[in-house]
C-alpha cells in the first residue's frame, strides 16, 4: 500500500470516528435512558415479587397462627382479625372465619360472615357461591321453604359451579314437603347428570332406595379403586 492510498485510510477513519463520537453525543442519551428503563424495570419488578412473597409469608403465618388456637371462638375472633391483601385471601378467610364460628356454636355469626362473603363483588365468583350456598345450607328451617327453593333454583341453574349440589337440596326440601315422588326424580336426574360425583351418586341412590324408588336407567358399578360409576342398562 501506498503512502497516499495509507493516508487516504487514515482521513477515512478519523471521519468515521468523528461521526461515530458525534452521534453518540447526539443520540447517546437515548441508549442510556432504554438501559437505565430495563435495568430499573427488572428491579421494580424483583422488589414487587419479593414484597408480595413477604405479604403472603405473613399472611400464612397469620393464618396458621390462628387455626392453632384450640378454642373455637378465638381461633374465629383470630381470624377475623387478619388482614387479607388479596380477594382470594379474603374469602378463604371468611371461609375459615364462618368454620370456626360454626364450630364455636355461633350460627349467627357464621351466616353473617358467608352472607357478606356472598355479596362481595371484588372476589372470584366462585367463593361466593360456595359462601352462599354454605350459608343456606346453615340456616335450613330457619328460612322459609320458598325463600330456601328460591335461591337454590338461582344456584342450579346450567352452568353454575354448585347446582348438582343445589339440585340436592332441593331434593331434601321435597322430603321435607312429603313429596317423595318428586325428590326421587330430582335425585334421578342428579344420577343421570356427567358431572354428577361418585359421592354425590351414592347419597342419590342410598336416599331413592330409603324413599323406596329404584334408580331408573342407570346401575352402580364399582371399580378396583373404590370409585362409583354410573352404567347404562
Amino acid at each position: 500500500m501506498s503512502d497516499t492510498d495509507s493516508f487516504i485510510e487514515e482521513v477515512n477513519e478519523e471521519v468515521r470516528r468523528d461521526r461515530l463520537y458525534l452521534m453518540l453525543r447526539r443520540y447517546g442519551w437515548i441508549a442510556a435512558l432504554v438501559i437505565l428503563l430495563i435495568v430499573g424495570g427488572a428491579a421494580f419488578s424483583e422488589y414487587r415479587k419479593a414484597q408480595a412473597r413477604a405479604e403472603a409469608e405473613t399472611l400464612g403465618d397469620a393464618m396458621l397462627s390462628a387455626m392453632s388456637l384450640a378454642d373455637s371462638a378465638e381461633r374465629a375472633e383470630a381470624l377475623s382479625a387478619i388482614a387479607p391483601g388479596t380477594p382470594a385471601s379474603v374469602a378463604v378467610l371468611r371461609l375459615l372465619t364462618a368454620s370456626a364460628q360454626i364450630e364455636a356454636d355461633d350460627p349467627a355469626s357464621a351466616t353473617a360472615t358467608l352472607d357478606a362473603l356472598a355479596v362481595d363483588g371484588d372476589v372470584p365468583a366462585i367463593y361466593r357461591e360456595i359462601a352462599q350456598f354454605k350459608a343456606l345450607t346453615l340456616q335450613g328451617a330457619a328460612m322459609s321453604i320458598e325463600d330456601r327453593r328460591q335461591a337454590l333454583e338461582a344456584m342450579a341453574q346450567p352452568g353454575r359451579a354448585l347446582r348438582l349440589l343445589a339440585e340436592e337440596q332441593m331434593a331434601l326440601i321435597d322430603i321435607e314437603n312429603g313429596d317423595a315422588t318428586a325428590a326421587i326424580a330430582r335425585y334421578q336426574s342428579v344420577l343421570a347428570d356427567a358431572e354428577t360425583t361418585s359421592e354425590l351418586q351414592q347419597r342419590a341412590l342410598q336416599v331413592i332406595v330409603a324413599l323406596g324408588g329404584e334408580p331408573e336407567l342407570a346401575d352402580v358399578v364399582t371399580s378396583t379403586d373404590g370409585q362409583t360409576s354410573l352404567q347404562e342398562n
